[in-house]
This record gives structure tokens, sequence and C-alpha cells, in this order.
């Protein structure tokens, strides 16, 4: 399947409508976390509980899902993937107490785990170099650009109804994909003839270039998911807006990653080595701006410059990190995708207790921290990585 013809493009449009509804699944929360506090009866960090485990099953079952997909077929996998996550989705709606709501948080994280690694590596073994990161690049804005509606959506259902509904709803919805995917993809084989999780993890590991990349994405995930889980609460504290405000505000973030989605192709082939560097400068100044925000508009400049800087880096550097293992895109999108969630449910767990014990806002000063050292990161990581991929010096 070539990636210019109109079969692709409707693939490509189911798959990122997956990822629409699966992303919204998980940054829907944001706004909800008090509203869930309250009918449970449970605190804001114990509800942020709820996130980590989402992150962590995320982050642990992406290590088998990638193997599998190359094993046994992407599709395949993106197929059951979906079915998972959308009933689970609908589950966690009957949630009753903590326990519950992290056990099917958790499942639904298991299941999510096999959608968006494996897809991007789908889409990545069916473009050709000088697209890839172009149709990478648009998934992921469709990705992010669920997750920027999820916050208003899911702050206006669950003002006008109950964050139940925001579950069920968009489980539902992704149940309905799910069918359409079931009929829609292309079939494809494995990649490799016997399953070798071992084996195929060593050779990855022992791409010392690909463990850089990955440690860096592991840094971004903190930065991010660690901070924009509890923007929703630190928004209501300075505004005292309700669910639905605080909600609109938060697609701020979203609206940048999409922006950022759609021009980090151009600007990275502009400014070459540059650009990821420049966009972990302005990820950081974003992180200070919200650090000191006291008014909507600072609020909004710091969330839209964080959100851009997010998908510049991210989308970057997952295309790094397919080109340096072409032949095995299934595995390599397995360690981003458990870097950056991994890294997301370390940084939600410890900024819970930083909240416990302190202000919101310095979840943003650590944030900033971690982005900094991304900036130091990536002018050494993604200097070598494109000096490499420019003489075709990346091993299959």
């Amino acid at each position: 399947m070539k990636d210019d013809t109109e079969k692709f493009i409707v693939t490509i449009s189911i798959l990122g409508f997956m990822g629409f509804l699966a992303n919204g699944d998980n940054y829907a929360v944001a706004p909800l976390l008090i509203n869930i506090s309250k009918d449970l009866n449970i605190t804001i960090t114990q509800t942020g509980l709820s996130v980590t485990s989402y992150m962590l099953c995320f982050g642990i079952f992406t290590i088998f899902f990638g193997p599998l997909g190359d094993r046994f077929g992407k599709t395949r996998i993106i197929n059951i993937a979906a079915f998972g996550t959308a009933i689970f989705s609908m589950l966690g709606a009957l949630s009753y107490n903590l326990p519950s709501l992290i056990f099917f948080r958790s499942v639904n994280g298991a299941f999510g785990a096999g959608i968006f690694p494996v897809s991007i590596a789908f889409i990545g073994g069916c473009c050709t170099d000088k697209n890839r990161q172009k149709w990478i690049a648009k998934f992921f804005g469709m990705m992010f650009l669920g997750g920027a509606s999820a916050t208003a959506i899911g702050g206006a259902i669950a003002y006008f109804g109950s964050w139940r509904a925001v579950y069920f709803i968009y489980g539902f919805l992704e149940l309905i994909v799910a069918f359409m995917m079931l009929k829609s993809l292309e079939k494809e084989p494995g990649v490799i003839n016997k399953l070798d999780i071992v084996g195929v993890y060593k050779k990855a590991f022992a791409n010392k270039e690909l463990v850089k990349v990955i440690c860096t994405i592991f840094l971004v995930g903190f930065s991010v998911f660690g901070t924009f889980t509890y923007s929703g609460q630190f928004i209501t504290d300075h505004t005292g807006y309700n669910i639905l405000t605080v909600g609109l505000i938060l697609t701020v973030f979203g609206l940048g990653t999409v922006i950022g989605g759609r021009l980090a192709p151009r600007l990275r082939q502009k400014y070459n080595k540059k650009f990821v560097p420049a966009a972990a400068i302005l990820g950081t100044v974003s992180l200070a701006i919200l650090f000191f925000a006291t008014t909507p508009l600072l609020l909004s400049i710091g969330l839209f410059g964080f959100g851009y800087a997010f998908i510049s880096i991210h989308s970057t550097l997952t295309t790094i990190a397919q080109g340096l293992m072409p032949q095995l895109r299934g595995t390599v999108m397995s360690l981003v995708s458990f870097g950056l969630f991994g890294g997301g449910a370390l940084g939600t767990f410890v900024n819970g207790i930083v909240i416990q014990n302190s202000e919101i806002k310095w979840t943003y000063a650590i944030g900033a921290i971690l982005m900094a050292i991304v900036f130091f990161m990536t002018s050494k990581v993604v200097d070598v990585s494109i000096r490499k991929e420019e003489a075709g010096a990346f091993p299959a």
C-alpha cells in the first residue's frame, strides 16, 4: 500500500480517529479529577493514581504488543487492542471505589498499548522515507486533537451530566470504530518468523543511539503527562472556573499539539538538528510561564507553547527512532511508547506526592527543569542521529 493512494489516506483517517478517541479517553481525566474524587470520596492524589495505573500498564504492555505486531501482523494486534480498550473504557463508567477505578483504567491502558505504538509502526512501514514524518505527524495531530477536544468534551459532559458518561461515550464510539477497522484495515503478515521477545529487545538495547532517544522520550513523558494531568486542578485553583470552562482552557494545549504536528516536518527539514533543541527551549519557557501564571491569558499562552513544543520534540524523536531499526518498527515503537508513558506514569506519581506536600505550581518547575535537560540531550542525540541517518549508518 503506497502512502499517496486513496486507500492509504482512508486507513490513516480510521487509525487517526481511533487515536483521537483513545487519547481523548486518556486526556479527558484532566478536568474530571475533582468530580471523580468527590463522587468516590477520595483525594485528588488518590484519583491521580488511576492515571498513573493507566500509563504504567500502557508502558508495560507496550513492551509485548510491539513484538507481537512484528510476529503476527500489526493490523491483527491493532484490531484486538481496539475492542479491548473500547470495552474497558465503558466499564470504567461503573467504577464504585478507588480499586475498581484503578482496575478498569489499568486494563484500558493495557489494551491501549496495542493501538498507539503498533499503529505508528504500521504507518511508518507503509511510508517512504520522504513522507514518513509527515504521516506520523498527521497521526499524532489526530491523536492529540483528541486530547485537545477531550478536555472540552469531557468537561461539558461532566458539567451537564456525569464523569461516568465521559468514559462510557468514549468507549462506545471506540467500539464503533473498532468494527470499522476490522473491515477496512488491510491484513498484513508478520515480519519475523519466531516470537523472541528477549532476543529482539537485546538487539534493540544494543543500539546505543536508540537507547539515548528512548531515555530522552522518558523525560519528555515525565514532563508532559506529569504536569498536564493536574492542570485542571491548577486552573480551578487560580481562576475558580467551573469544569466546563476549565476544559475549554485546557484545549489550548491540544491546539498547540495539532498546529505543531502540522508544522514539524517542514520546520525540521528547514532547521535540521537545531529544530528539537529549539522546541525544548520553547517547552522550558512555556512551563516557566505556567509556574508564574495567574490569569487565563498567561495560562493559555503557557499551555499552547507547551503543547507545541511537546509534539515537535516527540514526533521528531519517534521518526528518528524508527530509522534506527527499520526492520523492527513494532519493537522500536514499543520502546518509544514505554518511554513516553512510563515517564508519564512516574511523573504523575511523583507530582502527586509534590501536590500533597506543596503547591501544584511546583510540578511545572519540575517539568521545566526536565525540559531543560531534554534540550541538552537532544543537542547531542539528534545531532548524532541525523549525521548517522544521512550517512546511512543505521543498522537494520
